[in-house]
């Protein structure tokens, strides 16, 4: 998918000190309400060389940097392989919807075949991870005052992604799409209210009540979603991430790949 990246971004990926197989814009931007001061959140995958892998220090499984350049402010996390093919066997969406996010910065042919691996990770169980997440946004949205537009929106955001991950098997973060299917108008109103705001946007205390019936009628679609999926109860996929992640431990610094936007 193409879009516009800051050139920030772009440089963020070039200087990463390990060969990556892939880096994906998350966060706001990819949920479809990034307001013009939201930071740009990258997520990725990165492939330690095996001197590392197999000497007596401790190896870096995770890459964390905080930037801010060009007045854009950049978070980038990305995981060694291992780690990461580890937590996509786990009940993890963070992970599920980085490695599908449409907002490609970096890929390879890598990227592709782990896409197509990891369907096979997808399973009924994610849902609570799902509901998890939802119930943390809204105890931080109900306790703040004033009471913020993001974590409201992160909270119908997860439930959504849910319940659309329980009934199709497919990862879709933007809330945007997710609201094409359910036609909540409150949604579309909140977004372009955060779209066009600050990230310290607000709602009023009046409509906490609507809010509160919305929130635990969306708890409850989730949960039925769960108990009807036909999704498995669990993964299928720990023989093939295993043989892709020797694979790329043999080719470590001679993966084909590409840069910029897909």
């Amino acid at each position: 998918m193409t879009f516009p990246v800051p050139a920030a971004v772009t440089r963020a990926v070039h200087q990463h000190p390990y060969p990556l197989i892939f880096a994906t814009v998350s966060g706001a931007h990819l949920y479809g309400f990034a307001s013009p001061d939201s930071d740009w959140d990258l997520r990725g995958v990165h492939l330690l060389p095996a001197d590392e892998v197999l000497g007596l220090f401790e190896p870096k499984e995770t890459v964390e940097q905080e930037r801010n350049e060009d007045s854009i402010e950049l978070d980038l996390v990305t995981h060694d392989a291992r780690k990461f093919f580890g937590l996509l066997l786990k009940r993890n969406g963070y992970v599920l919807e980085q490695l599908y996010s449409p907002l490609i910065v970096y890929t390879s042919s890598e990227h592709e075949e782990l896409k197509q691996i990891a369907k096979g990770c997808i399973t009924r169980h994610h849902s609570h991870h799902y509901l998890g997440f939802a119930s943390t946004q809204w105890e931080l949205f109900e306790k703040e005052q004033p009471r913020r537009i993001k974590p409201l929106l992160y909270t119908y955001r997860v439930l959504l992604t849910g319940i659309h991950l329980m009934r199709t098997g497919e990862v879709e973060a933007d809330l945007r799409r997710l609201n094409d299917e359910s036609g909540l108008s409150y949604i579309s109103e909140l977004i372009g209210r955060k779209t066009s705001g600050t990230e310290r946007g607000t709602i009023s205390d009046a409509d906490l009540d609507t809010h509160r019936r919305e929130y635990e009628r969306l708890r409850t679609e989730l949960e039925s979603a769960s108990e009807q999926s036909h999704l498995p109860e669990e993964p299928n996929a720990r023989a093939a991430l295993s043989d892709l992640l020797v694979r790329l431990r043999r080719s470590t610094y001679g993966m084909e790949t590409k840069r910029g936007n897909s």
